[in-house]
């Protein structure tokens, strides 16, 4: 079962003077074509201007298409009558969590979205407790968000999202404001939501070693998919991904020079532990 499907999807941005005339198009999505199933974890790469952030508000609906169509669970963006529930469907975590958090107790920012949903009091509650046990955030529960770091902020974010119950998540750059550590964190939280809770994850993010256990790459550039994968098959072209002006993990570039200058190496080779076993089997 799908879960976002895209057919042909344009998005323009329109600038105008202060008469209403037309005055530059920029478009920002130039007919993307793309499949997600429900349950999987998806990795979109793409260098600033490539139009991931655009793709991500499209399917949650803050962007509608110039042309073509976005389903998000089967429902057609461009319906407004379907409005909340797309955004039901799939919750939106942005690159500052402190444009998320709004209440001045952790539990009450995560119940607040259920809130609005109009859920019953008793189910509030404990929704807000699984959330919070999710994201490993229960013992902050009485804090003040103020006083967390980046990292558990971000946590309390994605909380607050699987608070409203969606069957997908979008995260546009999560941890781009936060320090190694707290990047860890949260990647750690995405994928225990995405294995534990079967939620279909959409990860933006420019940390390439944030995508190696994901399912799918899509690789954007210039409004375009122009590549799609699984990490490894992505990483195994490595030149490829250079003249998009993208990185590779820095084990893979590793290996891939060592590659270059006569050792067998695999390709694709994604983690330390890969490296330290094909090495190992070079001795033998």
């Amino acid at each position: 079962m799908k879960m976002i499907e895209a057919k042909k999807l344009i998005f323009e941005y329109i600038r105008r003077d202060e008469e209403g005339n037309v005055e530059s198009i920029d478009k920002a999505l130039d007919e993307i074509s793309l499949d997600i199933e429900k349950g999987d974890f998806v990795a979109i790469l793409g260098h600033n201007g490539s139009g991931k952030s655009t793709l991500a508000k499209q399917i949650n609906a803050i962007l509608m298409p110039t042309e073509g169509t976005l389903y998000v669970n089967g429902m057609d963006t461009k319906e407004e009558d379907k409005l909340w529930d797309i955004r039901q469907s799939a919750g939106m975590v942005f690159q500052n969590p402190d444009n998320q958090i709004i209440a001045t107790v952790v539990e009450e920012d995560v119940g607040f979205g259920p809130e609005n949903l109009g859920v019953p009091t008793e189910e509030i509650w404990k929704r807000v407790e699984k959330s919070l046990r999710a994201v490993g955030m229960y013992e902050y529960r009485d804090h003040s968000p103020n006083k967390l770091s980046g990292g558990q902020k971000q946590r309390v974010a994605i909380a607050g999202i699987m608070a409203m119950k969606p069957q997908c998540i979008v995260l546009d750059e999560p941890t781009a404001m936060l320090d190694p550590d707290g990047r860890k964190e949260v990647i750690r939280t995405i994928r225990e939501l995405n294995k534990e809770e079967k939620v279909t994850v959409l990860l933006i993010t420019h940390y390439m070693e944030e995508v190696i256990h994901a399912d799918k790459v899509i690789v954007m550039d210039d409004g375009k998919v122009v590549m799609q994968g699984t990490p490894r098959e992505i990483f195994s072209r490595v030149e490829e991904l250079k003249r998009y002006r993208m990185d590779v993990p820095q084990i893979t570039e590793l290996a891939y020079e060592l590659k270059q200058k006569g050792m067998p190496l695999p390709d694709g080779i994604l983690t330390i532990e890969e490296f330290t076993e094909a090495m190992k089997r070079l001795e033998q």
